[in-house]
């Protein structure tokens, strides 16, 4: 069969000659260059590769199959000679298969069975700027196994990008050279439209742009939209504004749909149609889909960041990078001129980050954490990443590994495989779904246990607000769907995967549903909150809440396989649950409880509370109270409530008020503050165990707290001869020239001293204290009320006392007013009480 040329054509033979001298490869080839259907078969006949199979790395299981069918049709010849592929529930290969294209998940399985990869002369991995987790692990052990455990020739590492922008390939392929390609690309007009509302909805725009587009163009358009909620939702608006229309196909495109109807999406459109793809980012690179002249972007993209803090992966809608909005343009270019109407300003599009965060920084990292011990591997920096697992995403997978009795550590930092973990990693699932099927088939339900691991590796089948499962399992037993054979033909690969149990069930039928997805999402036991219906609170501490009408509600404990989690949602949704017998903890599920005694402040109570309590992580299952309170956990639970609610708990008298103040004052001038105690609000929280714990023997009530005399208990902090050098250096009171000793402010960074301007009559300079500082004096009028605030009195006596005197004088002539107050007798009384004669 003859094939057009590609740009990627010119190039394979300097391709060949590049892998005789080097172990490595880099590719750049955007779409449409041929790199995936030219470059496998180019290498077929090369010296270095001998007999040796060539591993071809398809990020999605539809591009892994399109690209087997399309190299197999240039050899003319059926898929599963020469060319074979793997694939979740499907495989075509043979003995005289040569070019096995895989999905990147298979490598990772062929890596633990084989580490040297003896056998396989190269492995390409295509499309490798999407950065998929599974395809930076395969890499990354890839290189650690060729370079320990290979013994014959030299493994060929080929990774081809579409684009090396934001891709530091040299930090782990140092030598690799380096191969560009052109596409080939016909000329895309980019039309930005803002739109006149920004609170429009997406699907609103787009069915709009799609219409207009349908009436300007001839070809077929492919159509990018975040999720299947958007697709389903503009696939209704456009039937609805189409009709009947027998000119127009419109075909979904995501990850969940079943391969037959993605096929169908990229297959060229039927004699006489033009297509409309409502497709997620599934398109954006890797599939070809024939016939599109026109992209219409809604530059939004749906991601799943896991968050190490609940254990939880969360659903974002975000905008696109400039790299995926380039790759999706190019899609109305490949096989003529095209046009790409973006739904968003030129300027908006400046402010798009440059690159797709990889998959490795915000995914779940348990399967990750999994296969890395069983590699042997104890931490991720011993292996060479791209860019390495988060810390606190890893140590998440590690803890939640523990929790499913995977793993053991039995130093610090240093954590193996249990025997049950060692099963685990054998299992081509996720951690949680694989101890669910061992535990299914240790108490005979492996079979119900593949079907509810089917459920729930495949997308929700019924679209229904009840989180129940066994309506879901009622569902799968009679259903004739073809998702219903998809789930049905993937329980029965599970069931393969374990030995057939010979034991009987141990369980109440009733209760089998439950167990099992305890086992799986041992975090996700859910207990009914106080008073409420819906509402429940996970054993990791989340709270979560079922429909209005769920039937579930019913149900005091339950155990939740899904949640939907998105962004700026305060409560998650249950989408998948069973009931749960809580019987079941004094049983098989008696490893989930820890007893503890518990001693913690009740604020509704303000007071401790002594319990010995049975717990199901954050959950309490069982309580009884304790006859006495354990001294150190009582002092511990006291001391964490001050934390929270602050020093406002205690009553601070005046005098420990004026003695905080004092030593701070102290502090502030002291040639060596830290020779005395901070006294400061946040140095008293942060030392409250140092300072607080000797005094609360006897407290167990909030009045306790507030009966503590913390003047005493200040003071206590300093030595004796502090205390003496505290009363001349920030004295609590004061005698100024009347006699009185008056108490001195220091709540303010300046004392202060508040006076009646008689009382310093005689007095030339303004009184200090400590340090040399002089007090701020508040001169008062005879009714205490503020005629004058300074920190210069022998000023104030040859300035402005003439003019308060003037005023003062006949609003107070019982009081002495002397023209010279320096010479004047000083007085807190009338003149007549004083004997003052004149003014």
């Amino acid at each position: 069969m003859s094939t057009p040329s590609l740009p990627i054509d010119s190039l394979l033979t300097e391709i060949g000659h590049t892998l005789q001298q080097h172990n490595e490869l880099i590719l750049e080839a955007p779409p449409g260059a041929g790199k995936t259907t030219r470059v496998p078969l180019a290498l077929l006949d090369q010296p270095w590769l001998g007999q040796q199979k060539i591993l071809l790395l398809e990020p999605r299981r539809l591009a892994a199959k399109a690209a087997a069918q399309r190299l197999a049709e240039q050899l003319n010849e059926p898929v599963g000679k020469r060319i074979g592929y793997r694939i979740r529930l499907e495989s075509r290969v043979s003995a005289d298969t040569r070019v096995e294209v895989i999905t990147e998940g298979i490598l990772t399985r062929m890596l633990q069975e084989d580490p040297g990869l003896e056998g396989v002369g190269a492995i390409l991995f295509d499309e490798f700027h999407e950065r998929s987790l599974e395809a930076d692990t395969g890499l990354a052990l890839a290189l650690q196994g060729r370079e320990l455990l290979r013994e014959g020739p030299p493994l060929k590492l080929v990774l081809m990008s579409a684009t090396l922008d934001g891709l530091a390939l040299g930090k782990v392929l140092p030598q690799a050279p380096v191969i560009r390609s052109e596409g080939r690309a016909y000329p895309v007009s980019i039309v930005y439209s803002l739109p006149a509302r920004t609170d429009t909805p997406v699907e609103q725009r787009v069915v709009s742009r799609t219409l207009q587009a349908l009436h300007d163009h001839s070809g077929s358009l492919l159509v990018f939209l975040p999720g299947q909620g958007e697709i389903r939702r503009v696939h209704q608006a456009l039937e609805a504004a189409l009709g009947r229309n027998d000119d127009v196909l419109i075909a979904p495109l995501y990850g969940d749909l079943a391969l037959a109807e993605q096929q169908r999406a990229i297959a060229p459109a039927p004699e006489g149609q033009r297509k409309i793809v409502l497709a997620t980012a599934i398109a954006e690179t890797s599939l070809t889909i024939e016939g599109v002249e026109v992209v219409i972007d809604s530059g939004q993209s749906r991601q799943a960041r896991f968050d190490p803090s609940n254990g939880m992966t969360r659903l974002y809608t975000t905008r696109v990078s400039q790299a995926s909005a380039h790759q999706r343009a190019g899609r109305a270019g490949r096989l003529g001129p095209g046009t790409c109407y973006r739904l968003w300003s030129e300027q908006q599009h400046a402010e798009l980050p440059a690159q797709r965060t990889p998959e490795i920084l915000q995914a779940d990292l348990a399967p990750l954490a999994l296969q890395l011990l069983q590699w042997g591997v104890n931490h991720p920096d011993e292996l060479d990443w791209l860019d390495a697992p988060a810390e606190a995403a890893f140590n998440q997978a590690l803890d939640l590994l523990h929790l499913l009795g995977a793993v053991e550590s039995p130093a610090p930092g240093q954590h193996r495989l249990t025997e049950r973990g060692a099963q685990m990693a054998e299992l081509p699932v996720h951690p949680r779904l694989a101890h669910m099927l061992i535990c299914g088939a240790e108490q005979g339900q492996l079979a119900l246990a593949a079907d509810i691991a089917a459920l729930l590796t495949e997308r929700d089948p019924l679209k229904t607000e009840q989180a129940d499962l066994l309506q879901r399992l009622e569902w799968l037993e009679t259903a004739k769907s073809p998702s219903a054979s998809r789930i049905r033909r993937l329980a029965k690969q599970y069931r393969q995967l374990l030995p057939q149990p010979t034991c009987t069930a141990a369980l109440e039928p009733s209760d089998v549903p439950g167990y099992l997805i305890t086992c799986a999402y041992p975090d996700r036991i859910a207990q009914q909150r106080d008073g409420q219906t819906t509402d429940y609170r996970l054993s990791q501490g989340r709270g979560v809440r079922l429909h209005a009408t769920d039937r579930l509600s019913r149900s005091t404990w339950l155990a939740i396989a899904a949640v939907s989690s998105h962004q700026n949602q305060a409560v998650d949704r249950i989408r998948l649950a069973a009931p749960l017998n809580p019987a079941l903890f004094e049983g098989l599920l008696a490893d989930s409880l820890s007893r503890e005694e518990c001693v913690e402040w009740d604020s509704d109570q303000d007071r401790l509370v002594a319990e010995a309590r049975t717990r199901v992580g954050q959950l309490v299952l069982a309580s009884r109270p304790l006859s006495t309170l354990p001294p150190e956990q009582a002092t511990r639970a006291i001391i964490e409530h001050v934390s929270r609610a602050g020093l406002r708990v205690f009553n601070w008298s005046e005098k420990a008020l004026s003695l905080k103040a004092r030593v701070q004052f102290v502090r502030q001038y002291a040639p060596e503050p830290e020779d005395w105690p901070d006294f400061a609000e946040p140095a008293l929280m942060g030392s409250l165990e140092s300072w607080l714990t000797p005094w609360l023997n006897s407290v167990t009530r909030g009045e306790d707290l507030k009966g503590l005399d913390l003047h005493a208990i200040l003071l206590s902090r300093l030595e004796w001869s502090q205390q003496q050098a505290l009363d001349e250096l920030a004295p609590e009171r004061i005698q100024v020239p009347s006699g009185s000793r008056l108490r001195v402010d220091y709540s303010t960074p300046a004392p202060t001293l508040a006076v009646k301007l008689q009382e310093m009559f005689g007095c030339m300079d303004t009184p200090r204290l400590g340090f040399g500082v002089p007090l701020t004096l508040h001169l008062l009028s005879p009714a205490r009320r503020p005629l004058q605030v300074t920190r210069d009195l022998a000023g104030f006596w040859r300035g402005s006392y003439a003019e308060v005197r003037k005023e003062m004088k006949g609003r107070y002539p019982k009081h002495p007013w002397p023209e010279d107050p320096t010479r004047a007798q000083a007085t807190a009384a009338t003149k007549k009480k004083a004997g003052i004669q004149g003014t």
